[in-house]
């Protein structure tokens, strides 16, 4: 059974850093595009990040570049999203994906989390003094 699941979140003061954990059951990421996005209430899913191959380069929100990194860790099939520098703005529901198309699968500018086959369940992260 394909899993993803999310964790790491939590209340944290503006400019602090997180780390977002997503472990991978039942499939093996080494192939896999491999993306975060976030929704908060009331708005639309936003992707954030992604990654659709091992040599390509890693896609990054405007809204988070320069303060978030995706890395993947192939030794133990799980995604991280390092969050430095948050902001009240970044509250929010994060949500790890994947899909199985690889370098195939969108990524970029234009890619909607709709566009992966597999989601987690999500871990809230609330950023507030």
């Amino acid at each position: 059974q394909v899993q993803l699941v999310e964790s790491g979140g939590g209340l944290v003061q503006p400019g602090s850093s997180l780390r977002l954990s997503c472990a991978a059951s039942g499939f093996t990421l080494d192939n896999y595009a491999i993306g975060w996005f976030r929704q908060a209430p009331g708005k639309e899913p936003e992707g954030l990040s992604c990654k659709n191959s091992r040599d390509s380069a890693t896609y990054y929100a405007d809204s988070v570049k320069g303060r978030f990194t995706l890395v993947k860790d192939h030794a133990v099939n799980t995604i991280y999203l390092y969050m430095n520098m948050v902001k009240p703005e970044d509250t929010a529901v994060y949500y790890c994906a994947a899909d199985p198309r690889g370098s195939l699968a969108p990524c970029g500018s234009s890619w909607r989390p709709a566009h992966y086959d597999y989601w987690g369940q999500g871990t809230q992260v609330t950023v507030s003094s």
